[in-house]
């Protein structure tokens, strides 16, 4: 079973083309993409099970400078 989320992000200001860059290098992450609106970058990531979605949110995608926020939403499948 593979778990999929996107990851609406916050960055400093004229930071989103840097981080989105840096995000795609990332394992796991499948899309990242600089966009505008309330969230400056938009990720599609997916890992394993939950609780290696919440380490790759965690110690990969927080820990790339110029985020300032992020929001997770796990994609759910009723």
């Amino acid at each position: 079973m593979v778990v999929h989320a996107y990851i609406l992000i916050q960055t400093d200001i004229g930071k989103a083309a840097d981080v989105a860059k840096a995000i795609a290098d990332v394992t796991g992450v499948s899309l990242a993409e600089d966009v505008t609106g309330p969230y400056d970058v938009i990720v599609r990531a997916e890992a394993a099970n939950v609780d290696e979605l919440g380490r790759l949110v965690v110690a990969k995608v927080q820990n790339i400078p110029g985020i300032t926020r992020t929001l997770t939403c796990p994609v759910v499948h009723i």
